[in-house]
Formats: C-alpha cells, structure tokens, sequence
C-alpha cells in the first residue's frame, strides 16, 4: 500500500500542488467487484482546500487516473455501518449516498480517522460521524487564535502536526532564506553552534532596531495629533460661514419657487390652449360638409349626368364626415351631437330620394322595353339591354354609397329590381322561344301540330300526335323494308338533311342569344350593386331557393355588408329570380326537338355541351353555367333514351317467313345513326358520351342479328349473319371510329366464318359416292394398313375405283354446279352484291376437295393409270360459264 500511495502522490497530486494524506482501497456495495482508491488530500498553497478523490486504474495500461474529486466541506455524514463488530462497509453522504466496501477494517478506520482530523483542523465544522468508534473520534488540542503568531492561523503544534502527516515540505520562498543564509555561512553545516550564535546576535541587533524605531515614533505622533486639533478649529469656523451663508439664500429661494411656479402654470396654459385649437381644427376640417354638397343631397338632380356627379361627390363627403374617427370626449359635445344627427336627417332625406328615383327608372324601362318587344317578335333574337344598362351605372357609386349607409333601402331596390326586370325577361324570353318554336315546325298550325297552343310555347301534345310525327318521319325508311320486318313502334326519322341543319342552326342561335343576355346581366348586376362575382366557390342553388323570402335570411339585417361568397350568392339568387323561365323555356324547346326528330337530341348535346363548356371556362358558378348545366342534363337523357329505344326497337323486330331477310333494317339504320354522329360530333367535347353509345349500340345490332338469323326460316342462318357482319364491317370501315375497332375486327371475323360455314354446307358433297369410296380409303390407312396396299382390298380395288368415277362424267358436275348457283342466288340479296365472291369461294372449295382425290389417287393407286374425268381447267370453265349465263 505504502508503494501505491507514493507512485499516486508523484503520478497524480504532485503535479497538481496537492499532498496525499490517507488511501483506502474499495469498491462500490452490491455490484460487480471493481476496485479503486479513495484518497484523502490537502492543496500545498492557501488557503487550504481538503479533498475526497476516487482514483481509479486505467483499462488500457497500468497507470492510474484521477476519476473524481468531492470537496470535503460537501461531505454531510459519514456512516461506518457498526461502531462495534468489524465491517468494511462505508457510507459517505455528498449530493448523493456513495456505499463502499473497504479491502479490509484496518483501512476504512485509518481513512475515517483522517477525515474526521481534517474537519477539526480545515473545516472547524461538525460532520456526522454515524456508527463510529469512540476511539476513532480522539479529540485534537483546540487551537485559538491568539496563541498561533500571525499568519499562522491554520497551524498546530509540532505534534498534531505530525500526527495529521508524516512530514511537511518547505515552500520556495522559506527554502530561498534558509539557502541564502546558509552560503552567507559556510560552516554552518560543519559548526552548527556557531552558526546558531551567529543567528541569535542578528535576532538581537533586529530587537534592539525595532524598540529604537518605536521610540522615533513617539515625537511623530505628538506633532502629528496637534495639526489634528488645528484642523478641527478650522472646520468649525467653515461650518459657521455656511450656516450665515445658507440664512441668506433662503429668501432667494423662495422668491425663485414663486417664479417657477408661475413659468409652470404659463406654460401649462398655452399648451392647452394648443391642444384645443388642435381639437377644434379637427372637428372643423372633419365635421363640417360644404354648402354646396348639402345643396346637391337636398335638391340634386338625379336624372342629369352632372346632377349624379354633384350628387355622388356630396354623397362621398357625407360618408367621410359620418365615419370620421372621433376621438376620445368628442361624442361628449353637444355641437359634435348635433352635426351628427344633421348628417344622418341628410343621409335618410337623400336615401328616400335616391330609392324613390331608381325604382322610377326600373318601372320606365319596362315600359320602354315593352315598345320594342314587336319587332324583336318577327326575328329571332332578343332585345338589347345595353342602353338601359348604360343609363343605371351612372348611378353605380350611389348604389355603393347606399349599399354602405342604408342596406334596408339598398335590399329593397334590389328586390324591386328583381321583381319589375323578371316580368320583363319572362315576356321576351317566352316570345322568343315562341319564334323559335314556329321556325323549327315551319308555321303556326303545324306548331299546333306538336302540341304548342298559346303564347307561352308549353308542350301540350299528347302521345297520339307523337306516334303520328313518328309515323309521318319514318315513313320512306318503313316502306323499304315492311316486306321483311315488322318494325312496331320505332321512332326513327327520315328527315331530310336540310331540315336537320335547319333545326341545328335555330338551336344554336337561340343559345347564342341567351348566352350574351345572360352574361351582360349578370356583369351589369355585379358593377351596378356592388357585389363581387369571382371569388371563390359557392354551393349549387337550385331553383327552389325563393328570391322573396329566402334572400332577406341570407342578408344581414344590421346594415353591415355581405361576405365575399354571400354576396356571390346574391349574384346568382338574383339571376335565378330574374331568368327564372330560361331552364323550363329550354327544356320544353329540347322536348320539340325530340318530338321532331330523336336525332336532334345529338345536335343538342354537342351544342349544348360546347355553351356549357364555353360558360364554365368563364365562371363555373355561375348563373348561366348552372343553368346550361341543368339542361345538359336533360339533353343528355333524351339521348340516352334515343339510344335506348333503338336498342329496344332491335330487340322487337319480326321477320317476315315468305322473303329473304337480306340486309336488316337496324343495320341500315345504324349505318345512318353512325354517319350523321360522325359529321355531327367532329370535334365536339362530349365524343365521350357519343363513343358509349356506339358500344352499346354495336352490341345490340351483333345480338340481334344473331336473334334474327336464329329465327329465320326463308333464308339461311349464315346467309343472315354474313351479308348483316359484312355491311357492317363495310361501315365501320369507312367511317373509321376508333373506339369500335374491335368490334370493326369481329365483324370482320364473323362475316369470314359464316361465309365458309356456308359455302361448306351449301357445296355439301358435289362427288358424294366418290367422297364416300375415299372415306372407306382413308379408315384402312387410319387402321394401320400401308397407302400402296389398299388396292389389293376387295372393296377398294381399282375396278372398284373406276366404276365409282365413270358416275360423275364432267356434264352431270356442271348440272350440279348450275342448280347450285341458282340456289345460292335465291339466298343471297342484291344489297349487298356477295353472290360473286360466295360464287368463287364455292369454285376454290370444290377446287381443294378435286386435288385431295387426286393425292389419294396417286399414292393410294401408283401407276394404275386411274384419272377423273374432269380436270381443274374443266372446273374453272364450268364456273364461269355458269356465272356468265346468269
């Protein structure tokens, strides 16, 4: 232990000016055995500081490393564990408990006796020593003050001190004196005893200096306290010329409070006086209106255009003083009080007036308007609001100043207008579609005809005068194909392609006209009564919304001003009031339309979807667009039910059992539905809806002309699916529709497989006895006997083989080739004009079976000189001299 604690004081304190006082090795209760020491030290400089330091050994080499290091002032209590028996184990109280377990008792009780002589020596405080030997605790001699020299405070006696450490080393300075002394005497090492004489005469010499320097400074002092009393007379005559110095300016300043005082209140004068000039100019320069401005609010001529910009300027300045930001005491003032209600008597005064005035022009314009209605009646266009328009946003800023002041007074224009401008509209748009209901019809007894009676164009036909325009439309298409099939009620139309165009135009123009009276309305509602129209997006409206009763509820009734989407939705409750008969208007004019033509509804679906399109792109919320939108909806259902009904009329066909069905009326009919689509729906922006038809469509005609060859008995099945999948294919060759290009590929396909199915099953077997005769061959080769073997079977020997073609001489097989083609000619329709290519697909069929005799011959027959008696130029004559003669 005693080479440990001296490698420690030279490794780890001697380098930090610290002596090693006591070493315990321990290590911590409980847990894993890793031991390391716990050293006791004091600093080699004052003041002295005690410290506790856990060393610990160093993992990667045998030197040791300073861990960490408690004050010793910081250690509260000390816990031996038991005061009696020997135990190891230790407590010391820092922040925090730290347990410890001592190599041996001898160690832990040198280590507490260290700590607990230190306390008494450094600390000269108390810690707790808990279960501790009495015999440890000895007390150390106490230790004053006054019986330690100066500076030597924290000494003790020569015995605790080597009681405390084994020795103590001298500081540099103590070692300079002592080697300066010992070189001025150099036999102070050989003669100690006359260097100590040598050390008692100089301690003599300095006594004898020092009582000889106290007694020089005897006469100082005496001097020294006599100028100290003449000092002190000198004081007391200062302090009487500043008492009698300090009498006279109490006057002085008594006066010079007097005068501050009287500054103080001068100054605080003007500056309220400043201050109320200040107020004064404000309420003057804010509060006072000009008489000009109250001239023009009380006797202003609202109906010129100077007398509107006297009035709006007036009306600016009121609003200015009115809002003016009043400032603290001002309401207070009774001449602020009554300019304020001055100006509200003026904003009430010239708000009547301004109300009274506009509801005057509402009602003159629908009496100006009505005048021109006449004319407008003739042609087919609406008349033009834009004077009118014009004329009220002169007044624009009033309504804004009105909007502002007196919401009461602007909702009720706003209501007023609604009310006198919706019964206008209503009697220009239903003359207007009046017009355009007799130009699609031609004249008015014919508009009687659909079921238009009356000024208001409502569709009052019944389903007879349906079916009687229906009967009338189809009336060509019918009489072609009545022979062949039933067609019941389909409602397909004929007409011709100018009365189409015809119908398309005046659709369009009408729509045209709409779409710029709408528009110019709803931008003239926006700038007239101040309400922004694109913000963001409000929920739908619908036609349900009472302008009458539902708008007050979504106004604010205290006077402040709508929200940005309120006031959006003003916009559009207000269009919806004024326009209200535009959507039935249209919809009764689609079902006109439809009655006419069910064709019209694809004219009305592109036209429709492109306004739709177009007045989104504009505002998608708005009046117009909502409006087209609902009526996109119902054109989009009248061609859905167009679509429909030709499906449901495929599905009721009957075919006639005494003719030949040939090409299928609603193949025909598709054929036509397909081309007008195509010219129709070029570019259009609903292609979308167009194509779905088309494949429900394409899927009905494939399903029905399967049901009809099924049921056909005149004519063949395959001869029924092979002219319809051929004419369809044609058609959709030619118009090149891209989304039915599958089915364009199984038309194809289908038309190629019955065309085989029937040349195989009407060539049937033109050589029957000798395709038997050749069958039996082909069984013995199947059953394993060689080709060059058959001859020799009794029943297929070579006179068997001779016999059997003697029976078809070329004369008999051009008799039957030519009842063929007469009955392949009474099969086929001359629509579609296949009989030829049936005719050549039947000569290559009958071509193909003569060679395979012909292979069976030369390997079943090799060398017997065995031959038909008709060769493959005989066939091709026969053929066409047969498709000549016919």
């Amino acid at each position: 232990m005693t080479a440990i604690k001296h490698a420690l004081q030279r490794d780890i304190f001697t380098p930090n000016d610290e002596r090693l006082l006591s070493i315990v090795n321990v290590c911590k209760a409980g847990k894993k055995k890793k031991n390391c020491f716990l050293c006791a030290t004091v600093t080699t400089e004052r003041p002295v500081q005690v410290k506790v330091v856990k060393v610990k050994k160093s993992d990667k080499g045998d030197f040791y490393k300073r861990q960490i290091a408690w004050a010793l002032r910081d250690l509260a209590v000390v816990d031996a564990k038991d005061a009696i028996k020997e135990n190891p184990e230790f407590d010391l109280h820092f922040e925090k408990i730290y347990k410890w377990v001592a190599s041996s008792t001898a160690e832990k009780n040198a280590f507490i006796s260290c700590i607990w002589k230190l306390n008494q020596r450094y600390l000269r405080k108390k810690i707790d020593f808990v279960n501790v030997s009495s015999q440890l605790l000895e007390e150390l001699p106490k230790v004053t003050e006054e019986s330690v020299p100066s500076g030597e405070n924290q000494s003790v006696t020569g015995g605790d001190e080597e009681a405390v450490d084994e020795y103590q080393e001298l500081n540099a300075r103590e070692e300079q004196d002592i080697e300066i002394i010992m070189e001025g005497c150099e036999y102070a090492i050989s003669n100690a005893e006359a260097f100590a004489e040598r050390l008692s005469r100089e301690l003599q010499v300095l006594d004898g200096a020092n009582i000889q320097s106290i007694m020089a400074s005897e006469k100082q002092v005496n001097i020294l306290m006599k100028l100290l009393d003449e000092a002190l007379q000198e004081v007391d005559q200062i302090e009487f010329k500043l008492s009698s110095y300090e009498e006279m300016l109490q006057s002085v300043k008594e006066q010079m409070d007097q005068i501050s005082e009287s500054n103080h209140l001068i100054h605080l004068s003007n500056t309220n006086n400043v201050k109320l000039l200040s107020e004064i100019e404000f309420l003057v320069n804010h509060m006072d209106l000009a008489k000009g401005h109250i001239k023009a609010l009380q006797e202003g001529d609202l109906a010129s255009s100077r007398g509107i910009e006297a009035c709006t300027n007036a009306a600016d300045a009121l609003l200015q003083c009115m809002n003016v930001a009043l400032r603290p005491g001002h309401d207070m003032l009774l001449a602020v009080k009554q300019q304020q209600q001055r100006f509200s008597d003026l904003r009430e005064h010239f708000a009547r007036r301004l109300a009274s005035h506009l509801n005057n022009v509402f009602v003159q314009q629908g009496h100006d308007q009505s005048s021109t209605l006449a004319q407008h009646s003739i042609e087919l266009t609406l008349p033009n609001h834009h004077p009118f328009h014009r004329d009220l946003l002169r007044y624009a800023k009033l309504m804004e100043w009105l909007k502002s002041t007196d919401y009461g007074k602007y909702e009720g224009l706003t209501k007023n207008y609604m009310d006198y401008l919706s019964r206008l509209y209503e009697r220009e748009i239903k003359d207007f579609f009046e017009v355009a209901k007799i130009k699609m019809t031609g004249t008015t007894k014919e508009s009687k005809k659909f079921g238009l009676h009356g000024s208001s164009g409502k569709l009052t036909g019944s389903t007879s005068s349906l079916n009687k325009l229906s009967v009338q439309s189809s009336g060509n298409r019918r009489s072609q194909s009545s022979s062949l099939l039933d067609m019941g009620n389909m409602s397909t139309s004929d007409l011709d392609v100018a009365d189409r165009t015809k119908f398309d135009k005046i659709f369009e123009q009408v729509l045209s006209e709409l779409e710029p009276l709408c528009l110019a309305e709803q931008d003239f509602i926006s700038k007239f009564f101040k309400l922004q129209q694109h913000q963001s997006m409000p929920g739908t409206v619908t036609e349900a919304d009472d302008l009458d009763g539902g708008t007050s509820s979504r106004l604010h009734n205290s006077g402040t001003p709508l929200p940005v989407s309120s006031e959006k939705d003003m916009i559009r409750q207000m269009m919806t009031k004024i326009f209200r008969c535009i959507e039935p208007e249209l919809n009764n004019l689609i079902a006109l339309g439809d009655k006419i033509d069910s064709f019209n509804s694809l004219y009305m679906l592109v036209k429709m979807s492109h306004h739709v399109w177009t007045a989104q792109n504009v505002d998608p919320a708005s009046f117009l667009s909502t409006t087209l939108g609902n009526v996109l909806v119902t054109v989009k259902r009248n061609f859905d039910k167009c679509i429909s009904n030709q499906i449901r009329q495929m599905e009721e066909v009957k075919i006639s059992k005494k003719s030949k069905v040939g090409i299928l009326p609603f193949v025909a009919e598709f054929e036509e539905f397909a081309g007008l689509a195509e010219s129709i729906f070029k570019n259009a922006e609903r292609r979308g809806d167009l194509d779905k038809a088309y494949t429900k469509l394409i899927r009905g005609v494939f399903v029905n002309v399967e049901k009809v060859a099924n049921e056909s008995q005149k004519t063949p099945r395959d001869v029924v699916m092979m002219e319809n999948f051929h004419h369809i294919f044609a058609t959709l060759s030619r118009l090149k529709i891209s989304c039915l290009e599958a089915e364009k590929k199984e038309a194809k396909q289908k038309y190629t497989d019955h065309l085989q199915s029937y040349v195989i099953y009407s060539l049937g077997q033109p050589l029957e006895k000798l395709n038997h005769f050749f069958e039996g061959v082909e069984a013995r080769v199947a059953q394993g006997i060689r080709e060059e073997e058959v001859s020799y079977q009794l029943a297929f020997n070579k006179q068997e083989l001779r016999k059997v073609i003697k029976e078809y001489p070329g004369k008999e097989v051009k008799k039957g080739l030519d009842n063929l083609y007469k009955k392949v000619d009474k099969h086929l329709c001359e629509e579609e004009n296949l009989l030829q290519v049936v005719w050549h697909s039947m000569q290559d069929e009958f071509i193909r079976q003569y060679k395979h005799f012909e292979g069976l011959i030369a390997r079943c027959y090799p060398g017997s000189g065995v031959t038909m008696e008709f060769t493959i130029q005989d066939i091709l004559d026969y053929c066409s001299s047969i498709a000549q003669s016919h």
